[in-house]
């Protein structure tokens, strides 16, 4: 989700997690453990929106409404239930096949005019009003209107079903003034001159969760046209649009996004959306940057920043096309969102480049680590708070140095398999991945049992202590024995079992990097040599990142 971790430090520690907890990995495919299923499943959600006057002095945040939301019901059911938040949202009615409403406590309840069976397709329209309040989901100030709706701000600014379960098509209808340019998500489909308004249509045929649908808009905004070439296809090709205000220097996202758009299609499938869409906001909007699908929203100048980009651009496939299914899988999103930024760095910059990021990320995890996994069950059940969801050291940065260290297990070749089959999947593919399910991918392609590497570093809290210690012997004439012991001395978690390397140097200048399997705690490795050993150097290329390790030579 947003690259608001890559600028903002958060520093919120829990109490420490209990050692005694017993971590298991699940392989169901039942998500009803997480949450209770629903009677009815949005398909799309059409808006109409006046705009109009936010875009001048005072600036109001108010704005009139109409919609229409299509749902299929999945079982029996009078009414349904939305989100919408009433602090921010008056609702003025509803029409058939709604007869009648409640709105309290953040949740609209309409009731339907007779009872519908599973499989019956309703469309229900609403009326409703935005208030003039601050609510951090709808923006409008000096000229520039948008939203922002992570983790569940979409129910501020218009009623709906806002779990990043439930993925609905979109329809966008915008009145603004002649001098605004508006971006939303999907394609233009066309737009309309009265006067001094212009309407802007915008249609995503291809499912979002709320939190991913955007509008974004400016009466400053230049817009930057290019087109990207399917690497299938190379005659076919979709738009680039870059939303830009007057002085912003574009010039790094106009050379970066097409390679970048290659190198990403190239690893992990075609990209998969209708345009590639980039705007910069104004200070208003809190974070570096928010990967709405097909319209990504930077923060000013964020085009000057491409990691930023290449995180944002990232997540069209993680996050937008395979979106988490619960919160306690946002990991999925974000942690890959970081790693394929890594990825970036190493394409560009080069091994060394890559494994001094990843080894930045580790660092600042280390420092930072609030003590809990990087899959919390409870999280899939009761949304957390914003700062704890996208905890940088967990969410990105823990998730991130978990893949490397996959990479590591797996080496570069299946690696990379695991991850094009899982983006690839259209089990996956615009719909919803749960962590098992990634967990069953890599399995799959692999063809190697991992369900120990995942209990660990994504069940487990924490991470391994290590406190190491070797000796030479000498054994006689050119004979040489090393002795080495592995010993994890970590209290607030479990066992971590890994294949790890010893580099061994030799008095003649020389060295050997060994592997070998920690699976027992206080392993003793014994390596005899026919020419003298002179130091011992635990995991030397740092493949595994999270950990805390000193390695001692005895004396006898």
């Amino acid at each position: 989700m947003k690259a608001f971790s890559l600028f903002i430090i958060g520093t919120i520690f829990l109490s420490e997690i209990s050692a005694n907890v017993i971590f298991a990995s699940t392989t169901s495919n039942d998500h009803s453990q997480f949450y209770s299923k629903n009677s009815f499943d949005v398909l799309k959600y059409k808006l109409v929106i006046g705009l109009y006057q936010c875009y001048f002095s005072p600036f109001p945040k108010t704005f009139s409404a109409q919609q229409v939301i299509t749902l299929r019901v999945d079982s029996t059911l009078s009414s349904i239930t939305l989100n919408a938040v009433n602090r921010s949202i008056t609702i003025d009615s509803v029409w058939l096949p709604g007869v009648s409403f409640t709105h309290k406590h953040d949740s609209l309840k309409i009731f339907l005019d007779r009872r519908y069976q599973p499989g019956e397709i309703l469309d229900i329209k609403i009326f409703y009003r935005h208030r003039n309040v601050e609510d951090n989901a709808f923006y409008s100030f000096d000229g520039a209107v948008y939203t922002d709706s992570p983790p569940e701000g979409a129910r501020k600014w218009m009623p709906c079903r806002d779990h990043p379960s439930d993925k609905a098509t979109w329809e966008l209808n915008a009145s603004v003034p002649f001098s605004v340019r508006l971006a939303s998500t999907g394609r233009l489909a066309d737009s309309t001159i009265s006067g001094d308004t212009i309407i802007y249509h915008w249609i995503s045929d291809i499912p979002a969760s709320t939190y991913l649908i955007t509008l974004s808009s400016n009466v400053n905004f230049l817009v930057h046209k290019k087109s990207w070439h399917k690497l299938s296809n190379p005659n076919d090709s979709i738009p680039i649009l870059i939303y830009y205000t007057k002085g912003e220097n574009i010039s790094k996202i106009d050379t970066t996004i097409i390679p970048l758009t290659d190198y990403f299609s190239q690893k992990f499938g075609e990209y998969p959306f209708e345009k590639i869409g980039f705007a910069t906001l104004n200070n208003t909007f809190p974070w570096g940057g928010m990967e709405n699908q097909s319209m990504v929203n930077l923060k000013p100048n964020g085009y000057s920043n491409v990691n930023l980009i290449a995180h944002e651009h990232a997540h069209q496939w993680f996050g937008d096309m395979i979106t988490c299914g619960t919160w306690a899988d946002i990991w999925l999103n974000e942690g890959f969102g970081t790693y394929c930024q890594k990825l970036w760095v190493e394409h560009t910059a080069g091994i060394g480049a890559y494994k001094a990021s990843m080894s930045a990320l580790a660092d600042y995890y280390l420092a930072k680590n609030p003590g809990w996994p990087l899959y919390q069950p409870q999280w899939s059940i009761n949304t957390p708070s914003g700062d704890d969801l996208y905890n940088q050291a967990i969410s990105y940065n823990k998730g991130a140095c978990v893949l490397h260290q996959l990479r590591y297990v797996l080496g570069d070749s299946l690696f990379f398999n695991v991850m094009n089959q899982y983006a690839s999947d259209t089990n996956f593919i615009f719909k919803n991945a749960y962590t098992h399910d990634f967990f069953a991918k890599a399995i799959q392609v692999s063809g190697t049992d991992l369900k120990w590497f995942f209990d660990e570093w994504v069940y487990a809290p924490n991470h391994p202590v290590y406190q190491n210690s070797f000796d030479i012997d000498s054994l006689g004439i050119s004979s040489w024995k090393v002795s080495f012991t592995i010993k994890q001395t970590q209290s607030n978690s479990i066992f971590f079992k890994m294949p790890v390397q010893i580099l061994i140097k030799f008095s003649d200048g020389t060295d050997t990097l060994l592997r070998v399997i920690n699976d027992v705690n206080n392993q003793v490795y014994e390596f005899p040599f026919s020419k003298k050993p002179v130091d011992l150097s635990f995991d030397p290329l740092r493949n595994i990142l999270l950990k805390q390790a000193s390695t001692i030579k005895t004396i006898k």
